[in-house]
């Protein structure tokens, strides 16, 4: 009876990315934002808690928190450990997101109608046991740069899956490699090998096998770092997403978030690769594209 019941829970991005981003909510807006949030998934929590008590016939509140814990909720629902952290974690942070509800939502929206699915997602931060929760069931896996972060947000919520990943490039290099990427074979979508071993820049070296093997459902892009010249920035990631999309082999199309399209890197990667007639929503600072399997394998670009 309340599993469809929406969930949106409070976001942040690491704070040595978020803090330099340029538009801000003000400080009523963040936190009429955070208040609500809370809100939500409080209410949320008392309801898992009053059907927990229902079906247990009046059991004692441990014996309801043993039953949630244990996915014995009414009705054939189980929740999951990490949905139930992420309930408790939410209802009790003080952390304030960075997207607003209608960026959240977009996502959120996307996850309601196809999880379980595989779930990759570029960054760790505060935001990731939300992401988790919402994919219940499903593959959720992310990619961090910064292995002490990784330790720290580990610390907190073991149950998450998070890799570390190195990246090639520098924001700085951002045009140069897209004159590469546009001249060079290699990086041509009929030619780029999906793997480790690419001879284009822009393919992320070093991925283990379990993300270059794996077809992925939604790619939310929301890292590394992009603001400074001396940033890995988002190149690579981007033009990575896109060929995966291009290799799906099961039925179905690969949904593909960007977030910080204000910035001049993102939209012209994005309208480079992962092309603006895949591109199906947008709001504030986040582009939905859905991009479809390649059916013309000889193609040599990536837009039509």
């Amino acid at each position: 009876m309340f599993c469809s019941c929406p969930l949106l829970l409070p976001m942040k991005k690491r704070p040595f990315d978020s803090e330099m981003k340029t538009r801000r909510f003000s400080l009523f807006d963040r936190l009429s934002l955070a208040a609500v949030l809370a809100a939500v998934v409080t209410t949320l929590a008392v309801v898992l808690i009053a059907v927990a008590f229902l079906s247990n016939g009046g059991k004692s509140a441990s014996a309801v928190f043993c039953s949630l814990a244990s996915g014995s909720a009414a009705n054939g629902y189980d929740a999951t450990p990490t949905q139930l952290r992420a309930i408790l974690h939410y209802a009790t942070s003080k952390v304030v997101p960075q997207q607003n509800l209608e960026e959240v939502s977009l996502s959120f929206n996307v996850l309601q109608e196809i999880s379980p699915c595989n779930f990759l997602v570029f960054g760790l931060g505060y935001d990731s046991l939300m992401w988790a929760g919402l994919n219940p069931r499903g593959t959720t896996v992310f990619l961090e740069e910064d292995p002490k972060w990784i330790s720290t947000v580990l610390e907190r919520h073991p149950s998450l899956h998070a890799l570390h990943i190195g990246y090639n490039t520098q924001l700085s290099e951002a045009d140069d490699l897209l004159t590469l990427a546009r001249n060079d074979p290699e990086c041509s979508p009929n030619r780029v090998r999906l793997s480790s071993g690419s001879k284009c820049r822009l393919m992320l070296p070093g991925l283990p096998e379990e993300i270059y093997d794996k077809e992925w459902d939604i790619i939310m892009i929301d890292a590394p770092r992009g603001y400074f010249a001396e940033a890995p920035g988002r190149m690579g990631a981007i033009y990575t997403a896109a060929i995966m999309a291009q290799r799906r082999v099961k039925p179905g199309k690969t949904h593909i978030f960007l977030h910080d399209v204000d910035r001049r890197v993102e939209k012209m990667y994005a309208a480079e690769f992962l092309c603006m007639a895949n591109k199906v929503e947008g709001v504030g600072r986040l582009w939905h594209f859905v991009n479809p399997r390649a059916t013309n394998t000889s193609r040599s670009s990536f837009c039509l």
